[in-house]
């Protein structure tokens, strides 16, 4: 286990300073009054996704969202804790039922009857496995989640180019006016 940290943490650490050294070269650059913008990478987002889909977390970290790992496993530790519990919950009361059918008395004798064992085992599993399916849509949506996100890296937002409400307050009546102001400069 020591060992497999110690690669997985070596690759992370090679593939973060391949990365820094790249934008320290790549940066702005001030050539004769005019700005030179770094080159778009269009293999950031595959990328990204593919990192979040080996180790949850991790494209969010290659996208240097550092605030949303903390969510991921949040979101998917919770999914897996609600199918374990599930899954136990439904083997207890599914071993109860088969040590009844034995004749032998069972951890909830004179407690529940047959319909009650089997009514607990199919909610306990109609749960384990609506969990399941929570707790994978939460495993793609945190890939989608970093490939959105180092796109959205590459779009283009300046000064020249604004759009944002506003509220005016009328002359006449001195009601509030609400609109939108749209600002484009060459």
């Amino acid at each position: 286990m020591k060992a497999l940290l110690f690669i997985f943490l070596s690759f992370l650490s090679a593939e973060f300073s391949v990365v820094y050294s790249q934008t320290q070269t790549n940066d702005l650059q001030l050539a004769a009054d005019t700005i030179i913008k770094k080159p778009i990478n269009p293999l950031a987002p595959a990328r990204a996704a593919f990192y979040s889909a080996i180790v949850p977390g991790l494209g969010q970290a290659y996208n240097k969202r550092y605030w949303k790992i903390p969510i991921v496993y949040g979101a998917i530790g919770t999914g897996v804790y609600f199918y374990t519990n599930n899954n136990q919950e439904y083997h207890r009361f599914r071993n109860a039922y088969k040590q009844r059918l034995k004749g032998l008395d069972d951890e909830f004798k004179g407690q529940y009857n047959d319909a009650t064992l089997i009514t607990a085992q199919r909610t306990f599993q109609r749960n384990r496995d609506l969990s399941l399916i929570v707790t994978v849509g939460l495993y793609v949506l945190n890939i989608v989640d970093a490939n959105v996100d180092a796109h959205l890296k590459q779009f283009n937002v300046s000064d020249d180019l604004t759009f944002r409400p506003e509220i005016i307050p009328n002359s006449i009546n001195q009601q509030q006016n609400v609109g939108l102001t749209m600002t484009y400069r060459f």
